[in-house]
């Protein structure tokens, strides 16, 4: 036998375990379960390609983001879309962590990606409490700001 025949006869091989893999249902299970692989890998990769020294400081901010949603999509895909109405905020977290990466490995340390960082992460925050307490958590921040006030008003003895 030549050696184009075992070339042809592993690609007929490769072809049909494909085929029939296909056939049972395998590439369904992946392409449904782990296709945040295609947005974690390039966020991963930015990062393996910056701490070898081939890629300039910005393409963190990327990664990040593309890192950190992916971890996101996976926690969706493992416990229900249904959790994105609470962990939205954090793909704003995701830039925040981004920019304060940039910061941290740039050269001259640049102050206004910090401050960026600074404000993306305490709005991210702030976004995710208030959809943390939108149900009955909105109560219970009520209550608790009208406990502080009458603590306030009644409670605080004042010396002059």
């Amino acid at each position: 036998m030549s050696k184009n025949q075992y070339t042809v006869g592993f690609l007929f091989l490769f072809a049909g375990v494909v085929i029939l893999l296909g056939k049972l249902g395998l590439f369904a299970f992946i392409g449904t379960n782990f296709w945040p692989l295609f947005v974690l890998i390039p966020g991963i990769l930015l990062h393996v390609l910056f701490f070898g020294r081939l890629l300039p400081t910005f393409v963190l901010v990327p990664g990040a983001i593309l890192s950190i949603s992916a971890l996101i999509f996976f926690f969706c895909i493992a416990f229900g879309w249904d959790n994105m109405q609470y962990l939205w905020p954090l793909f704003i977290l995701g830039a925040a962590v981004g920019l304060y990466e940039f910061h941290l490995f740039e050269m001259t340390h640049p102050k206004f990606p910090l401050t960026l960082a600074i404000t993306l992460a305490l709005i991210a925050v702030s976004f995710f409490v208030i959809m943390a307490f939108w149900g009955w958590g909105l109560y219970i921040v009520a209550a608790g700001l009208i406990a502080i006030g009458a603590w306030l008003v009644a409670g605080r003895k004042t010396r002059w």
